[in-house]
């Protein structure tokens, strides 16, 4: 039986959530800033204006922690595992998630690389920003990923305090409620026959 207070909880989540996506829709007309077909463009002056705004590479590197610049091959050695895992996730939705009647997640929707366009980056800011696009998008595309596996095969909270859960995690069947799990495996299984 669905606990009404946990529900009420996550829509009033849902809620703020789109509250921050009106900010940021209402940040695009402060900043002047269109989005066409995942393109974005700047009003020609404002896009002048961030040139000039724009630390040289050298400067940049001049002002630099040293210890930042010795870390370098640490951060972006880490892209390996990274493609790696990204490989092994799509592969493992595409593979997995058709037998398990899980809808497929798109990775574009987790994955966007796009501060790297902004005029006021130098080079290695925006080399930075894809990185971090690339890495930030992929985690939160693997974490659906799993968010969703943790949904169909063993959607239980734990005894334990989770650290910042995924959405799904709060609908999750209460750690000691048996009854609750046999019910969702029982579902579970009938909708499999079903489709």
């Amino acid at each position: 039986m669905p606990n009404t207070a946990i529900q009420n909880l996550i829509d009033q989540f849902s809620q703020i959530k789109q509250k921050l996506e009106i900010d940021v829709e209402e940040k695009r007309a402060q900043f002047n800033y269109q989005l066409r077909k995942n393109k974005v463009s700047f009003e020609k002056t404002l896009h002048n204006t961030h040139k000039k705004l724009k630390t040289s590479a050298l400067r940049y590197l001049a002002n630099a922690n040293p210890l930042y610049i010795v870390t370098i091959p640490i951060v972006y050695a880490m892209i390996v595992p990274l493609v790696l895992l990204d490989l092994l996730a799509s592969l493992y939705q595409y593979v997995c998630f058709p037998i398990y009647k899980i809808k497929k997640i798109k990775r574009s929707d987790h994955i966007v690389v796009d501060r790297h366009k902004l005029g006021y980056l130098n080079i290695f800011e925006k080399f930075n920003c894809v990185y971090c696009g690339y890495a930030g998008g992929l985690l939160s595309y693997v974490v659906e990923l799993a968010s969703l596996t943790e949904q169909f095969w063993c959607p239980i909270k734990h005894a334990s305090k989770v650290k910042n859960p995924h959405d799904r995690y709060w609908s999750f069947i209460d750690y000691g409620d048996a009854d609750g799990y046999v019910c969702h495996l029982d579902s579970r299984q009938q909708k499999n026959k079903t489709q």
